[in-house]
């Protein structure tokens, strides 16, 4: 599906503003300027810019060429490119339910694998990339980031 410029402008500035509204509880930094809702607002504020701008060229193309709102991209038609997007949602939503009971490194070895599989990657170059992407990326995010990534079941390990 590809939807006009101007409804995608749109829900990135209703994005954006539901980003704004939801750092005005940040805690403030005692003694600084600025506190934890800064960085928010400054990439709220550039995706307002970006939405407005994006708003703007499809009201235009709408108006000169009468190009549609909506329109149905070819490849929904397609069953091997229509499963790939409903497995790509299916395992996001996994993650989203079970990834705080699980932990990020046994879903995303099952993510990654799961799309190698489907993508026709041969099993064993599979397994291979998956294992070593999960531990680059979970070392990238907990140590360099140090963003707490879930650790579910191997709680007890790490």
């Amino acid at each position: 599906m590809r939807a006009n410029d101007a409804i995608s402008g749109l829900v990135l500035i209703l994005l954006a503003a539901a980003m704004i509204a939801l750092t005005a509880h940040f805690p403030e930094f005692p003694g600084q300027k600025y506190g934890p809702s800064l960085f928010p607002r400054i990439m709220a504020s550039g995706l307002i810019v970006c939405g407005a701008l994006l708003v703007r060229k499809g009201l235009a193309a709408h108006r000169t060429t009468g190009a549609p709102w909506v329109e149905i991209a070819p490849w929904v038609h397609e069953p091997w490119r229509l499963g790939s997007f409903l497995l790509m949602l299916g395992l996001l939503l996994l993650y989203i339910v079970a990834s705080e009971t699980v932990g990020f490194i046994p879903i995303a070895l099952l993510f990654l694998g799961a799309l190698f599989l489907w993508l026709s990657v041969k099993p064993l170059t599979a397994v291979i990339t998956a294992i070593a992407a999960t531990l680059i990326i979970h070392w990238f995010f907990s140590t360099l980031l140090r963003v707490p990534l879930p650790r579910g079941w191997l709680n007890s390990i790490l």
